[in-house]
């Protein structure tokens, strides 16, 4: 039953094809024949980047100040549902202001590798802690009449070739890792719209594929928003609407509008589709303009007050040897390190915020009334050895007695559209710092950065505080933390290896022409580490405070685990506590435990709280791939409490009865899944998990490019295509120089970009036409290109006379 009915009987079937695309880069298309205004959509995810004036989707272009919150990766360390709903709420006050009616955003996404190059915006490797929070955050933005926007939907795990590569990954990984968060996100938060990812699942663009957005998200998660594709995420208009696509953005400049029409003439969908796809983006374009006439005043101040305080909370103490933390304000105290003056304080490309206020580090510190000897930059940002810094660090460490050392990521290390090359900070910082170790026994590290890296120097400091990208209060909030004003309760969303080695997806990340194989399944992040029983330099929920808490009495009762944690510390200070469930025996591959519920409570020192946490249908189930749901197996089970994955306090077994079914897997078949060793996978190990066989991994080289492939591909067909790539990388070359990282790293996603993509982030300024031509000379060459395309114009000048 269509709501907007009489409005849609109204619209000719050009203005309901024409409706169902972007008017331009960020707006929806307006009828104003019927008084059917345009809406703005734009981006987050941790704070409002509207572009007042040229528009892009890399960052590259100014946008009105806003507040910058701490990036999804630093506040899902708050494991704070109810910090997450006031999140969204204050993000939406300022969408408010600004007219803006979709927020893209929160980010949640599973970090499979720690070299995802956007792994900043997403919260966790964890689909239940990502679920959670990302349905927290939705609640919050959409409490204020906005709507939310989750993305990307779904198993969007690399940026390079992220517009083309195609996620290969068994049914079973999918459904328990890759969707469960969007899952909880669809049925607890109840988003208005969702951003479908530009890769690939299993074959089919993730846009076109109706398993995900007909069968799993209507039909079993029952969502009833609008569908938009990422931008310039279209690969067949058409397939897309079928599948269940709603909104295609930006505008195409009416291409494939004329799609949609012919279409429906030749008889290949229905008008009534077209229709019913309408009339879901009429309910959200009305609702959104009768909220936009309510009045909204901002005050940015206070707004950045809270910055501070979500930051506060996301921040996590990793070591603290001596309780060296909080400092002693009487000690002599060098501040050593470019992060500390020039904050890192939030990732590159489409989520770049032009913040309203910055703080940093240094000044705060100063603020506090401490005794601090000097101030050393200590090494140059983007890489390159320097001894009068290194010099002048090092003399400022020898007067004091505590040094305060901040490193981390620079801006060009984690950005859209790039992966990672490594998990290293930058060998002039870990230099830096084995020199300083010389000099100074007493040294807190202070990181930045929004992804795990790799951290040999652990064992020579005393504390390590990660601030993560904390957003524009990150300078107060590190201060606070580093005095003792506040106390440390952040715990760690992700694992941290010890050597990037060490992650089970190592040797298959990134995927590098067509494919990239999941060959590790459902083993990432900690359900690999806890079941291949490797050590980790920080487990996942790992996060220390400055006060001690004791976990006692534990209780089951049917899905509800009670118990009792007390602070036995001095200090008032606020406790994460986590569920893991884990199965005795079972009949299948799974991981050693999984995490199913937490809580957090503030605790005055010597109280206790008592934690009760609910577990819900899914704690003790696994997706049956041949049967096509969730099954709980019968047997024992152990509960699990603890401060983290591997701080496991308390311990209970129980029993449940589940369902009966027969085993889905072959165990000769699929062998290294049962003991977890799943580093070395062959092909075949994998297909057989997979299913059938695995496509092809690499480009046939031999094959004319089409609109579908890629910029990068033209580098393979003949010196043309070599001259464009290679004109790129001397562009590359040139910001590198210039020390503009984010500039250098948008060459990856010209490269990236599929040919058809070209006319769409146009806005349809560079033509089918120019295209088809442009392929034309990279196909053929240059000189034969030019024959043909000269001797094509005479043809159709011919015709035409």
């Amino acid at each position: 039953m269509l709501k907007n009915k009489e409005l849609i009987e109204r619209m000719t079937l050009e203005e309901k094809a024409s409706l169902l695309s972007g008017g331009n880069f960020w707006n929806t298309k307006p009828v104003s024949r019927l008084g059917v205004p345009s809406i703005m959509l734009t981006d987050g995810p941790h704070g409002l980047r509207k572009q007042g004036g040229k528009a892009d989707h890399l960052g590259l272009n100014k946008s009105i100040p806003a507040t910058c919150f701490p990036t999804a990766a630093a506040l899902a360390n708050s494991w704070d549902v109810d910090m997450l709903v006031e999140v969204g709420r204050t993000l939406g006050e300022e969408c408010l202001k600004e007219q803006v009616s979709v927020i893209l955003g929160p980010g949640l996404n599973i970090k499979r590798n720690p070299l995802c190059g956007r792994n900043f915006e997403y919260f966790s490797e964890d689909p239940y802690l990502s679920g959670k929070l990302a349905a927290a955050m939705i609640s919050g933005i959409q409490d204020t009449g906005v709507t939310a926007c989750p993305k990307h939907f779904a198993v969007n795990s690399q940026e390079h070739l992220r517009m083309s590569i195609d996620e290969v990954v068994d049914e079973r990984a999918l459904r328990e890792l890759y969707l469960e968060g969007f899952r909880f996100a669809v049925t607890e938060g109840k988003p208005g719209s969702l951003m479908s990812s530009y890769n690939k699942i299993n074959g089919a663009h993730a846009n076109e594929n109706q398993h995900l957005l007909k069968e799993i998200l209507v039909d079993e998660w029952g969502f009833d928003g609008v569908m938009v594709t990422d931008w310039g995420g279209n690969h067949d208009r058409v397939a897309g609407l079928i599948a269940g696509n709603h909104l295609e953005m930006p505008s195409a400049g009416g291409v494939t509008d004329l799609e949609v029409i012919a279409a429906i003439k030749d008889g290949i969908i229905p008008e009534q589709l077209v229709d019913e796809r309408v009339d879901r983006l009429l309910s959200l374009i009305l609702k959104s303009e009768k909220n936009k006439q309510q009045p909204t005043q901002v005050d940015y101040a206070a707004h950045h007050q809270k910055a501070i305080e979500f930051a506060k909370h996301s921040m996590v103490l990793l070591k603290n040897e001596d309780n060296l933390l909080p400092l002693n304000r009487n000690a002599r105290m060098a501040v050593i390190g470019d992060f500390a003056k020039t904050p890192r304080y939030q990732g590159a490309g489409s989520s770049l915020i032009e913040p309203t206020f910055l703080d940093n580090a240094l000044d705060a510190l100063l603020h506090k009334g401490l005794t601090i000897v000097g101030y050393g930059q200590g090494f140059k940002r983007f890489g390159g050895r320097s001894e009068v810094l290194a010099r002048e660090a090092l003399d400022l460490s020898k007067s004091a007695d505590v040094v305060i050392l901040f490193l981390g990521l620079d801006e060009g290390s984690e950005a859209e559209g790039v992966d990672r090359a490594d998990m290293n900070l930058r060998v002039e910082q870990l230099e830096l710092l084995d020199r300083l170790c010389q000099v100074n026994q007493n040294i807190v590290v202070v990181l930045s950065g929004g992804s795990p890296v790799e951290l040999p120097f652990e064992p020579q400091v005393k504390a390590i505080l990660h601030g993560y990208l904390g957003g524009q209060g990150s300078g107060e909030a590190l201060a606070s933390l580093l005095v003792g004003e506040s106390v440390p309760c952040g715990k760690l969303a992700e694992t941290y290896p010890l050597f990037y080695q060490d992650v089970p997806s190592h040797a298959y990340y990134p995927g590098q022409e067509r494919t990239s194989e999941h060959r590790e399944s459902i083993y990432i992040g900690y359900r690999y580490f806890d079941t291949a029983k490797k050590p980790v330099r920080y487990p996942f929920g790992h996060g220390l405070s400055y006060t001690t808490f004791e976990y006692s009495d534990l209780n089951i009762n049917g899905n509800t685990v009670t118990f009792r944690v007390k602070n036995t510390g001095t200090v008032a200070a606020a406790e994460i506590a986590q569920v893991y469930v884990s199965k005795k025996v079972s009949r299948i591959f799974r991981a050693e435990q999984e995490l199913k519920g937490f809580q957090k409570k503030y605790i005055q020192p010597g109280a206790g709280e008592t934690f009760q946490i609910e577990l819900d249908d899914h704690a003790f189930a696994f997706y049956h791939i041949g049967e096509k749901r969730w099954v709980v197996e019968t047997g024992e089970y152990e509960i699990r409490v603890g401060a983290s994955s591997r701080d496991i306090r308390l311990s209970a077994g129980c029993i449940k009865t589940g369902q009966h079914f027969e085993n889905p897997y072959a165990e000769q078949l699929i062998r290294p899944y049962l003991s977890g060793a799943v580093e070395a996978v062959s092909a075949s190990d994998f297909a057989n998990l997979y299913g059938k066989p695995l496509p092809a991994p690499l480009w046939d080289r031999n094959v004319k490019l089409g609109m579908q492939d890629t910029v990068a591909q033209s580098r393979y067909l003949g010196g043309f295509g070599r001259v464009i790539n290679g004109l790129l990388m001397m562009v590359r070359k040139y910001y590198l120089w210039r020390e503009e990282p984010i500039k250098a790293n948008n060459v990856y996603f010209i490269q990236n970009l599929r040919f058809q993509q070209a006319y769409c982030f146009s806005m349809g300024k560079v033509s089918k036409d120019a295209i088809e031509n442009l392929l034309i000379l990279i196909n053929l060459g240059l000189i034969p290109g030019i024959i043909t395309l000269l001797n094509n114009k005479k043809e159709r000048s011919h015709v035409q006379k």
